[in-house]
């Protein structure tokens, strides 16, 4: 290995060029500083790579399949159609490549300088990049963080062909007889929902008693799933794995009392990241971070070293690619000198199950912890015209209000059209939208959103298309 000699002077250098870094590298460079971006892998990360393209190719392409009954019924003639995993794969992986490409032209446009290397901080101020055949010394004014997260394994559970976790399941090369899903979060519901969809058997295991959702849409999950004929066990804590030629056999103890042992031909583990910062010299420069690992940032995407900044699944929090993307925007832009800040309060949560759900704000759950009087409204897709003509009638919309100021606290929807139409709840929910304000205006017809319409009018009794409540008969006695 050759080691430079001096250290190479940089306004700003980025570790991670997935969403968070690369968004962060352009966004600084259109901004007039000068940027190194390094990436020890591929241009784009865990999220173009291993997370949110493979799996939304995944669920598309297991919505596609459950939906051809559907063009049937509207008098569209298919032929007898199966699922080809080595066709899906090349599918994705065109996608993917199609998307790394232009991220690399946009790099090259915006004129950041691009490493392939592993970083390391010698001090507050200084970088070390190791390229594998040499070693360069930077000096930079700022720094940004945003190396990801890594899933975690089970005590001495070891990654098989069989024993899979989110990063690896894109290796499959056949599609599985039975399918073990060990987690509550998105990934977890995509993968059993897809797989089940596409012709596995699925069971989805969770560790605690929910899904992180609000009652009224969990409650209509978990039909939609008994009806996919999944079957779903909670409270269930992992205990030990044993694989064979065939199989792997999966020991739960199930409410910390009883041992479960179930069979499947492969296994998801998706419970937990872990972050990637091994290696990376933060001991040394005192960057704080909490019990698990993850870096502490403030409004600005600050670490507690004042010029490095952190952003993405690497920083205490939720791991979606939309707060690494407003984290490093924001990074970029305070490094800049402009007073720019990041609120996560209100980040949409979407899951792309088979119907979609979408939620931003509150459940009525936490609404009542956080001492709210909640009223509530909620509508089946069952009675949306659109969603009838398109034969994706499972799910509903709900709305959490404030019952004293009519302000809208949350919105929570499964069905067709909720990962779009959730941006709208957003913005209503940013702009303190209140009761009447969803009310008032005219909805397209026939239209998915007006499911909206009808669960807010529902709160007063309005809605047109809710049977009326059954009155009680006073008693005669």
């Amino acid at each position: 290995m050759v080691v430079g000699d001096f250290a190479t002077k940089r306004q700003l250098v980025i570790i991670g060029g997935g969403p968070g870094g690369y968004h962060a590298a352009i966004r600084a460079a259109q901004l007039g500083l000068e940027v190194t971006l390094i990436e020890k892998e591929k241009l784009g990360g865990v999220c173009l790579h291993k997370g949110c393209i493979p799996s939304k190719s995944l669920t598309q392409t297991a919505a596609n399949f459950s939906g051809l009954s559907h063009y049937r019924q509207m008098g569209i003639s298919i032929p007898e159609a199966a699922f080809e995993c080595e066709t899906f794969k090349s599918y994705y992986s065109s996608v993917v490549n199609g998307l790394q490409k232009g991220v690399e032209a946009l790099i090259k446009a915006n004129k950041i300088e691009y490493l392939t290397g592993s970083a390391s901080f010698m001090s507050s101020e200084r970088i070390g990049i190791d390229s594998g055949h040499h070693f360069e010394m930077y000096e930079f004014e700022h720094a940004l963080i945003a190396t990801g997260s890594s899933p975690l394994m089970p005590g001495k559970a070891k990654l098989t062909k069989r024993i899979m976790t989110p990063h690896t399941l894109w290796e499959l090369n056949e599609l599985p007889q039975s399918l073990l899903v060990y987690g509550e979060d998105y990934f977890a519901l995509e993968a059993a929902m897809s797989y089940r969809q596409l012709g596995s058997e699925v069971t989805l295991i969770t560790p605690g008693a929910g899904l992180n959702l609000d009652r009224g849409i969990e409650k209509e999950l978990l039909r939609v799933l008994k009806k996919n004929k999944i079957k779903v066990f909670r409270n269930h804590q992992w205990e030990s794995a044993e694989e064979s030629d065939a199989t792997v056999s999966v020991t739960f103890m199930k409410d910390a009392e009883e041992k479960v042992a179930i069979d499947a031909s492969h296994v998801l583990y998706a419970a937990g990241y872990s972050p990637n910062l091994d290696g990376m010299g933060l001991e040394a420069i005192n960057v704080e971070r909490d019990e698990n690992g993850f870096i502490d940032v403030n409004e600005h995407s600050q670490t507690s070293v004042s010029n490095i900044y952190a952003a993405g699944d690497c920083t205490i929090g939720m791991k979606l690619a939309s707060k690494a993307i407003k984290q490093g925007k924001t990074a970029a832009e305070h490094m800049a000198g402009l007073p720019s800040a990041f609120n996560l309060s209100l980040v949409p949560y979407v899951v792309h199950t088979n119907p979609p759900i979408a939620t931003v704000g509150l459940t009525e759950e936490q609404a009542k912890r956080e001492g709210y009087e909640v009223k509530s409204g909620q509508f089946s897709m069952n009675g949306n015209g659109f969603a009838s003509i398109l034969g994706q009638k499972e799910g509903l919309a709900k709305l959490v209000i404030d019952s004293k100021t009519d302000v809208i606290l949350g919105i929570h929807m499964m069905g067709a059209g909720a990962v779009e139409m959730i941006q709208a709840g957003t913005y209503a929910l940013e702009m303190v939208a209140r009761e009447e304000d969803l009310a008032y205006p005219v909805y397209a017809h026939p239209a998915l959103n007006e499911a909206w319409l009808e669960a807010v009018e529902s709160v007063s009794g309005k809605a047109i298309h809710v049977p009326p409540a059954k009155k009680k008969e006073k008693s005669t006695v």
